[in-house]
């Protein structure tokens, strides 16, 4: 039998690995940026075409490298860092495993022009596809100009599996955002088809998060400081009244590095609970400052996951330092009293001024025998209490006879009319040590053929059981059904706002809502740019109803970040459930019988009426044989 186990070609070997590293456009900019700053560059400038796709350049001025090597850097696990497995874990800078620059040359078109400080000539080298094209020596000035053209170019698969242009220039400059809040005493600058969108200049953190997110969002910080042997913790949260129901601004950075960590995300938000609403997150920008030895930043291969050796320990300071920074800062809430131009209330003395000035007569005795004329006040009123009690009986005059003829409960305590006609009513009357008065659930609202189960769901029977239909839904899915009608027949128009509202985006957003200017535009959304990422609504559909503008946009908004489309029927269908989810009938609303039978005959003349357009149940059926089980 021949050898059927073989090495695999370097140059496919890093194709496979840039699936792991090389993700999309983000991640080349990720991985080169950090390059740069472990070149020791104090500014760097980004310059894309076509959201990465045709052309991710990267400039800097940092140390640069020699000829020998700039070839060195593109082989596969080729590093400057580390010579044996314990160089891991006293690592303080960012790449270190040289997969990064093997992986992009392996799927791109790369061209690398770089010269060392101090030297009079530099190095040209180009590569594509991991095969070298190109190197000969060059005019250049100190620093290194990465530029990587064509992006999975000899990879289709993973070419087509790239998002939109919105879609990836968000991620991208989502990525830069925490390039440059991790880096704030470097300078950036970020450039999209010839537009300028970052330019940052070296300042504090605080001063950087203002460049990134406004001022507003800087005012609204408060600082975190705490310095331990174990972990040394500062940086800023956001109070709680500005806490954000969406597109939170919350980032974590260990030792210079951007990191995700859900367990420590949760210590954050455990010191704002009974502060902020259970749906809302606060914002907090904290940066944590370790040994290298007690981390492990080598098991992603982006490394943005990070092991923790004292997770415990570091979660109980965060905890504490937080509470403590909100405590300081008064953003606990607090009763405070104005005590300024409040009335002077006496202190009360029981023995003066007793009678509150009402005439009392002293002589008096309740036990005393009665005048002639109060027995005759009191003898009236005897009358008036026994017409009273009479009135009561007639009221409850047959109930017996009625509550026990054609109404009888259920095990559940519900009571059902019956209409059946009886020719002895003995067998249906209540034994004799039942009460005579039935416990009815007010939560069912009785009908023939329907009824209403605590003002959630209505209950009918079906021929297969009985039918649960929720109520929410059923109407989400009747609006949802017209308001998109009216949008595709250009019914819904546009209706002005008379003070206009203003929504404020972060770069990212701004891309995208830029993107898709358009297509919210036919919906009947006025919009108009002011700058610095915020617009004016001036206009909203008028199917809209009671719809807030802003929520609306920016679910659109999140719905494109996801990986979601700008198509305009998609667009429509988003925005049609939106407002159907706000307009419709709530949980909790008692209907009418002519308003459940109205409901039900709308819902089932909809071609499908069993599922809302996010896929949640409508309508359920209990049938006969799973009722007859509980019996």
């Amino acid at each position: 039998m021949s050898d059927i186990i073989r090495l695999l070609p370097d140059s496919v070997a890093n194709q496979i690995a840039a699936g792991e590293v090389i993700q999309r456009p983000a991640s080349v900019v990720k991985e080169l940026v950090e390059n740069s700053i472990d070149a020791g560059a104090m500014s760097v400038s980004i310059i894309l075409k076509d959201a990465g796709r045709t052309l991710i350049q990267v400039v800097d001025n940092g140390s640069g490298m020699s000829a020998t090597d700039a070839r060195l850097a593109f082989e596969r696990h080729s590093t400057s860092k580390i010579t044996d497995a314990a160089d891991l874990f006293s690592l303080h800078t960012m790449g270190f495993r040289g997969e990064a620059l093997a992986s992009i040359c392996a799927v791109s078109q790369v061209e690398l022009i770089t010269m060392q400080k101090g030297e009079s000539l530099g190095t040209k080298l180009v590569i594509s596809g991991s095969k070298v094209e190109l190197q000969e020596p060059c005019a250049s000035t100190p620093g290194s100009n990465m530029s990587v053209r064509n992006l999975f170019f000899n990879v289709p698969a993973r070419r087509k599996f790239l998002k939109k242009d919105s879609v990836e220039l968000s991620n991208i400059v989502h990525e830069f955002e925490r390039l440059a809040l991790v880096n704030p005493d470097h300078d950036f600058e970020l450039i999209h088809n010839e537009t300028l969108i970052h330019k940052l200049l070296r300042g504090s953190l605080k001063q950087r998060i203002g460049q990134l997110f406004g001022k507003t969002v800087e005012r609204q910080l408060i600082p975190i400081e705490v310095d331990t042997p174990i972990v040394k913790i500062n940086g800023f949260i956001g109070l709680p009244e500005n806490a954000r129901k969406r597109n939170a601004l919350q980032y974590f950075f260990v030792n210079g590095r951007n990191m995700r960590h859900p367990y420590f995300h949760k210590a954050v938000m455990s010191c704002y609970e009974q502060l902020i609403a259970a749906d809302a997150q606060p914002n907090y920008f904290l940066s944590f400052t370790v040994d290298p030895s007690t981390i492990d930043v080598n098991i992603h291969p982006t490394k943005n996951e990070i092991k923790f050796e004292n997770e415990q320990s570091i979660w109980q300071i965060l905890g504490a330092a937080v509470r403590e920074s909100l405590g300081k800062f008064n953003a606990v809430p607090s009763i405070e009293f104005d005590i300024e131009d409040s009335p002077e209330i006496p202190v009360f003395n029981p023995d003066a001024g007793a009678s509150h000035g009402l005439d009392i007569d002293e002589n008096y005795n309740p036990f005393a025998v009665q005048s002639k004329s109060t027995s005759v006040r009191s003898s009236s009123i005897n009358d008036v209490l026994r017409q009273t009690s009479s009135d009561w009986e007639k009221l409850y005059e047959g109930f017996s006879k009625e509550s026990s003829v054609g109404h009888f409960p259920d095990d559940t305590g519900i009571v059902r009319g019956s209409s059946l006609n009886h020719a002895d009513d003995s067998e249906f009357r209540l034994a004799d040590n039942q009460p005579s008065t039935l416990d009815i659930d007010d939560s069912f609202q009785q009908t023939n053929d329907v009824m209403q189960l605590k003002g959630r769901y209505i209950v009918s029977p079906a021929k297969s059981g009985l039918m649960v239909i929720d109520q929410h839904r059923a109407h989400v899915l009747i609006l949802f059904e017209k308001y998109l009608a009216g949008m595709k027949n250009g019914s819904c128009g546009s209706q002005k706002v008379i003070f206009p509202e203003v929504i404020r985006l972060s770069a990212s957003q701004n891309v995208l809502l830029d993107s898709m200017i358009d297509s919210v535009a036919q919906l009947g959304f006025e919009l108009s740019f002011l700058g610095d990422n915020s617009w004016a609504i001036n206009g909203v559909p008028s199917l809209m109803g009671k719809l807030n503008a802003v929520d609306t946009l920016m679910k659109l908004i999140e719905n494109v970040a996801d990986g979601g489309d700008v198509d305009q029927d998609d667009i429509n269908r988003h925005v049609a459930l939106s407002m159907a989810k706000a307009s419709a009938i709530q949980h909790g609303k008692v209907l009418s019988t002519a308003e459940m039978e109205s409901l039900m005959s709308e819902l089932f003349s909809l071609p499908a009426p069993s599922y809302t357009p996010d896929g949640l149940t409508v309508v359920s059926i209990i049938s006969v044989d799973e009722i007859a089980n509980r019996f």
